[in-house]
């Protein structure tokens, strides 16, 4: 796999680790949950900027970046789309929604306790998300990392098991023909008849 590769694989992991954990969070902070389309959706669109931030070494900054990144995108789409929901009959925009009250506190009209509950629950289960995705990626990041190590190892002795080292073949020991030679000219009988014509 070359540097290129694992980059795009480690952008698209964080990306839809910070999306999935952004969308519970979301859930859990009081809003809607949103439909899974969206999820899947932001996780692969973020993939190429999210490899971009991510770089190729590891890094703590670079990955906390790449999540809040991933996070402020899904958040900007959910709120720009009108909320999309795996279920949104019965509830309207504003029901559905209402985390994003969080936004009018930058208006000097809004400052009521009641507006402000919810906006920061909401900012709190996504700074709470936040840190999970990056605790989770940044020791997932380690943990694959291990075992990918523990596999090569694993596999290593076996490959050169498989294939075992040249051996020189053993020299090969020349024939002795003299020998032969000396056993053939004492049967043959060069003087006189023959030995069984002799007695």
């Amino acid at each position: 796999m070359t540097s290129r590769q694992t980059r795009l694989v480690r952008a698209f992991v964080v990306s839809a680790a910070a999306t999935l954990i952004a969308a519970v969070s979301h859930t859990i902070g009081g809003g809607a949950a949103p439909h899974a389309l969206l999820i899947v959706a932001v996780s692969v669109f973020i993939t190429p900027v999210a490899a971009l931030v991510i770089g190729d070494r590891r890094s703590r900054t670079r990955t906390a970046l790449t999540v809040a990144l991933t996070q402020g995108v899904f958040h900007a789409v959910f709120q720009l789309l009108g909320s999309p929901t795996s279920s949104t009959a019965g509830a309207s925009g504003a029901d559905s929604h209402t985390h994003h009250v969080a936004l009018a506190l930058l208006t000097p009209a809004a400052a009521t306790g009641a507006t402000a509950a919810p906006g920061a629950m909401m900012l709190g289960a996504h700074i709470v998300a936040a840190a999970i995705t990056m605790l989770m990626v940044w020791h997932g990041d380690a943990l694959l990392r291990s075992i990918t190590e523990w596999m090569q190892a694993l596999l290593r002795p076996r490959a050169v098991g498989a294939h075992p080292a040249h051996r020189r073949p053993p020299r090969l020991r020349s024939v002795d023909i003299q020998a032969h030679g000396i056993r053939l000219s004492a049967a043959v009988s060069r003087r006189g008849p023959p030995p069984l014509l002799r007695g």
